[in-house]
């Protein structure tokens, strides 16, 4: 499905269960709307919804790419289905987006899901590099970097081919756009329930970014997944999906 903003089409997945609740999930840098394919399955009386960002997969493109581009299409996109209650989930650089939502928007946001993100998301240089200099290289070294040793290789191929798509300009962007985010001296002023979950092996946000969330974020569960790194809603995706249950049973 898509919605147009700037006369340009955002793509969009939805599950319709005919309720005015329900989670977005946005995706990280280089990514798409895939990302979230297993979250589909979840059972729970919310409307599902993933988006593929500005100049991402199915989306049209757009030259200049921004954190405040990603939030307002975002905004665009909730006005555009009119949802009553609303909880965000975001990974990596789409944890970045949802909380900078809530900071512009925080009466429109029942709760916040952050996966795999910090509050601060400073990108190693090499990283950078790579996406300049050596885009062939990013995606061979991309696996050991975002999946825990023993994912099965059928996922991480997909989400190499899936990744490829996207492109290395885009990529790049998206990871200047991490590498400049800092909300560290907000986080304590989010009041709304928030689920944090990370995979313990993450060595893009490791779990000690979704401890300090935890630390400062009031209203907060933290759940910290065990062999699993980078991409843990694939990785473990039963797990990751017992937690948003468990989230929405125990808050909303």
């Amino acid at each position: 499905m898509y919605f147009e903003f700037e006369d340009k089409k955002i793509f969009y997945n939805l599950r319709k269960t005919g309720k005015s609740k329900a989670i977005i999930f946005i995706h990280g840098s280089g990514s798409n709307s895939n990302t979230w394919k297993s979250q589909f399955n979840l059972d729970i009386d919310y409307d599902l919804i993933a988006l593929d960002l500005p100049s991402h997969d199915k989306s049209d493109y757009f030259s200049d790419l921004s954190l405040d581009l990603y939030v307002e299409v975002v905004h665009q996109l909730i006005k555009f289905l009119h949802y009553e209650g609303l909880i965000l989930c975001g990974h990596s650089l789409g944890g970045a987006i949802i909380q900078q939502y809530y900071f512009l928007y925080p009466k429109e946001v029942s709760g916040l899901i952050l996966c795999n993100t910090g509050g601060k998301l400073r990108v190693a240089p090499f990283i950078l590099n790579s996406l300049k200099d050596n885009y062939s290289k990013y995606l061979s070294d991309l696996p050991a970097g975002v999946f825990y040793r023993s994912t099965p290789k059928e996922l991480i191929d997909l989400y190499v081919e899936e990744t490829a798509r996207i492109g290395a300009e885009v990529t790049y962007s998206d990871f200047k756009i991490c590498d400049s985010f800092n909300v560290l001296d907000k986080l304590s002023t989010i009041d709304v329930p928030c689920l944090i979950i990370v995979g313990k092996q993450d060595q893009l946000t490791p779990a000690k970014y979704s401890e300090y969330f935890h630390d400062k974020i009031k209203n907060s569960e933290l759940h910290i997944i065990n062999k699993a790194g980078h991409m843990v809603m694939v990785e473990k995706h039963t797990e990751f999906n017992q937690a948003i249950k468990n989230f929405i049973n125990n808050y909303f």
